[in-house]
């Protein structure tokens, strides 16, 4: 079973599916894309972080999600940035980090994207 993410004309996730396997001659990103007139790409919903959980290989960075962005130059997918200040890369594993690290203390924060800080709740 594999997941297929088809994506609106700003590379933007619009919907996941469950589709054929690879294999055999047929290119299945290729037939989805003709088929319904969108973008398609293979989705690992095993990967996470550029991690893959279990066997495997990591593929395209994360699952994707709705609203989801896919990134042609790295071939990854990753979610929607959650604030202004924070950054992502291929260092971060794409996934979206903070310009300052979550406090280590064992206490609950939440972002405070005004004073770019965490604050204790």
């Amino acid at each position: 079973m594999a997941h297929y993410a088809f994506l609106d004309e700003n590379n933007i996730v619009t919907s996941v599916i469950v589709g054929n396997d690879e294999g055999g001659d047929t290119n299945w990103e290729e037939y989805y894309t003709t088929f319904t007139g969108q973008t398609c790409k293979r989705t690992s919903y095993n990967t996470s972080a550029n991690q893959h959980v279990g066997e495997g290989t990591a593929f395209r960075g994360n699952y994707a999600g709705v609203g989801y962005t896919y990134d042609t130059e790295n071939d990854v997918f990753y979610e929607p940035q959650p604030y202004a200040s924070w950054t992502i890369s291929e260092e971060t594993n794409w996934l979206w980090t903070s310009p300052v690290p979550y406090p280590d203390d064992g206490k609950e924060y939440n972002w405070n994207e005004e004073t770019t800080s965490w604050i204790e709740v």
